[in-house]
């Protein structure tokens, strides 16, 4: 997108075509204004559209230009914290409501895919939490336990196993979430906005949000270069990539980068060696690895960092070492797409519900899990809108910015400390 290479790499080659939409150049009015063309905003767009409401969605670039096209593609189920972490940080009754939520997370995702027949080559055959040694199998056996006390279908796998899925005899154990999988997820959100025009919502990209003021008889205006949206209600679904005219939902965020690389299509041989279930994959360690393969078998490889100044030769060289270690049977490792994001990450690790203004709502902080909480979340704020999900039954209290301690320098440490690790990592 915007003839940058790096920004959607692999998913840009290969997803459907994006439904036709239009720069705004009117003024319209309309029951909410949808700031953010991602997974919640159209989720959200699907579903109050479905229920009769007038929606806009005005997108700053193109559908799925944030995170919600750049990312894996894995369809997981919670957060990544541990369910009893969840619990305790978030207290009750929101600890169980949103696990609840996020747990049958993959579910909404399936259902909408199969509903509106969405082409982004959904793989429903469970995700593999991959642990590194004694101390990685004894934190995915707890999240065993704390997730099957719950009801979930997660099962320990132990070191045999977890090499017949996945091809390599790196690990110790793997967490097998059946609920889970992964999709194309440019593909999906290009989906979900096709769905949500289908059902009366309109959709407009390249059309940046510059203000939003509200008059005395409380409707909202929402101002574009070129036109605006006078609604009822907003709903800011920008956040990693917020600007104008909420940047304190950036300033709440830890920006982290990941990167992916795309090999070519694997061989025959070794698909039937490289992950034969197509489950998705990602490990126990700090700077973690993930992996899994897409609808032509290529090998999609990743890890935190950023793909600009020297990042991009050291992580390049690292992924390189990295996958043949993992996979000594996979012999000459060639790239043919290579792009990276950013993750927002809060300072506990957990995503919040904020009310910016009187009927200005959103939830932001996905901390890396965006696919099945980004499309829950926006099913939630529809019903919120709706009237059918009150205050009192939210699965997260209401809140407002707070600005993390010392968030450049941890942004740095992310950044800085990814290169070091990749440029020593794998070498042996």
């Amino acid at each position: 997108m915007h003839n940058d290479t790096r920004s959607h790499g692999l998913w840009e080659l290969t997803a459907p075509n994006a439904p036709a939409t239009q720069v705004l150049r009117r003024t319209c009015r309309q029951d909410v204004a949808i700031v953010g063309g991602g997974y919640t905003g159209l989720s959200a767009a699907l579903h109050l559209a479905e229920a009769g409401l007038k929606v806009s969605v005005l997108e700053a670039f193109e559908i799925g230009y944030g995170a919600s096209g750049r990312n894996v593609g894995l369809v997981n189920a919670g957060l990544w914290m541990k369910p009893e972490d969840v619990k305790s940080s978030l207290g009750a009754p929101f600890g169980e409501r949103v696990l609840q939520l996020l747990g049958n997370g993959p579910a909404e995702v399936w259902s909408l895919i199969d509903k509106h027949g969405i082409d982004c080559d959904a793989v429903r055959n469970g995700t593999l939490h991959c642990a590194v040694g004694a101390s990685g199998l004894k934190d995915l056996k707890e999240r065993e336990e704390q997730w099957q006390i719950r009801g979930a279908p997660v099962h320990l796998l132990n070191a045999e196993e977890t090499a017949e899925r996945t091809g390599t005899r790196a690990y110790s154990g793997s967490l097998l979430d059946t609920r889970a999988g992964t999709i194309q997820p440019l593909g999906y959100a290009r989906g979900l906005a096709r769905a949500a025009m289908a059902a009366g919502a309109k959709v407009y990209r390249s059309s940046p949000v510059t203000g939003a003021e509200r008059s005395k008889g409380k409707r909202w205006t929402v101002r574009t270069e070129f036109g605006a949206v006078e609604a009822d209600w907003i709903i800011v679904a920008t956040d990693a990539y917020t600007n104008v005219p909420w940047p304190e939902i950036r300033r709440e965020q830890i920006s982290v980068p990941y990167f992916n690389f795309a090999t070519k299509p694997l061989s025959r041989e070794l698909q039937t060696s490289i992950l034969p279930g197509r489950e998705g994959c990602w490990d126990t360690r700090e700077v973690l690895i993930s992996y899994r393969l897409d609808r032509e078998r290529r090998l999609v490889f990743g890890s935190v960092g950023a793909l600009r100044g020297t990042g991009a030769s050291i992580h390049r060289a690292w992924a390189i070492r990295a996958a043949r270690k993992l996979f000594p049977q996979i012999g000459r490792v060639r790239f043919e797409a290579a792009w990276y994001g950013m993750i927002g990450m809060t300072r506990d690790h957990l995503p919040r519900f904020h009310r910016f203004a009187p009927r200005v709502v959103g939830i932001c902080g996905y901390n890396g899990r965006g696919i099945s909480p980004g499309t829950a979340f926006g099913r939630v704020l529809a019903d919120h809108i709706l009237g059918t999900v009150p205050d009192s039954d939210l699965p997260l209290p209401v809140s407002m910015p707070e600005v993390p301690r010392l968030r450049a320098l941890q942004e740095s440490y992310y950044a800085v400390g990814a290169q070091l690790a990749h440029f020593v990592g794998a070498r042996i």
